[in-house]
């Protein structure tokens, strides 16, 4: 006698296959995990600085004082870590011209999915407290993250008054957890 097959099975087994397949590439590109393997370093120059080849020679002039040539640390901290090891230092740095920028010098943290530099008003908390807490009042968004590694600048755009702010997070947006903070200490 032969072997009887029930008709709805063959479908049934062909949408759960379905179904898993959607449920893994969903997963792949919500959580992205091939970037903890993926290290990207950026090395951006520090903003404002005239380099020595094209400097002015001779004496300086004996007149009013002149404003410094470079950059003025106005506030920095040391990141630490988060959801994820990160290290590095954060300044905030105010140009000649009166702009601001955000600097992450020496980072180094993990790649993951949609990070952001943020400036908050929220205060750096150690451990699993501070995971949460820079979106719960005032933040910035600097943009997204150049690269997990290296040093790097953010512009503070010009209507925002960093005064206002005291620390710096690596925001995952994704997830709404930091990667890493710094509380930004007045210089």
């Amino acid at each position: 006698m032969g072997r009887v097959r029930s008709g709805w099975a063959r479908p049934w087994g062909v949408g759960v296959l379905v179904v898993a397949v959607v449920g893994v590439g969903l997963g792949l590109y919500w959580f992205q995990p091939w970037k903890l393997w993926q290290d990207e370093t950026v090395q951006e120059a520090l903003p404002g600085t005239v380099a020595a080849s094209t400097a002015p020679v001779g004496p300086p002039s004996s007149g009013a004082p002149s404003a410094p040539a470079g950059p003025v640390t106005v506030a920095g901290g040391e990141l630490i870590s988060h959801e994820h090891a990160t290290s590095g230092m954060v300044k905030l740095l105010r140009l000649a011209d009166g702009s601001h920028v955000v600097r992450l010098a020496n980072l180094d943290t993990s790649n993951g999915p949609d990070l952001r530099v943020w400036l908050t008003d929220a205060p750096v908390e150690k451990g699993r407290a501070g995971w949460h807490v820079f979106d719960d009042g005032r933040y910035v968004s600097l943009g997204k993250l150049k690269g997990n590694k290296g040093s790097q600048n953010y512009t503070v755009p010009e209507d925002i008054d960093p005064a206002r702010y005291r620390s710096v997070t690596i925001w995952c947006d994704r997830f709404d957890v930091s990667f890493g903070a710094a509380e930004l200490t007045r210089a």
